[in-house]
């Protein structure tokens, strides 16, 4: 298995939240992926770059909020997580790193 640069590309980190805790309960792993990515390759790069069976690949975008910052307008930026469901006995830990 070769891990390509694009793979890189596509998952950006792991996220680590209360919600993505519950989520690897069900042996799902939240991933911040980029915004054009599509579910397909979300599970090749993540197929190869850790070697796990990927069940389903679930998408959502978080639209940025607009802020204010020393009194300038301002906007973050568009944000899309993958919630990655792993077939049974495979796992990532994502928590290693920190």
């Amino acid at each position: 298995m070769s891990v390509k640069p694009e793979h890189y590309d596509i998952v950006r980190r792991p996220i680590i939240t209360e919600k993505a805790t519950m989520a690897s309960e069900a042996n799902a792993v939240v991933f911040e992926v980029h915004i054009d990515a599509t579910k397909p390759q979300v599970k090749e790069a993540v197929e190869n770059l850790f070697g796990v069976k990927v069940k389903a690949v679930n998408t959502t975008i978080t639209k940025g909020k607009v802020k204010r910052f020393r009194g300038m307008l301002g906007k973050r930026k568009d944000v899309k997580k993958a919630y990655v469901t792993l077939e049974e006995g495979n796992t990532i830990d994502v928590s290693t790193g920190l």
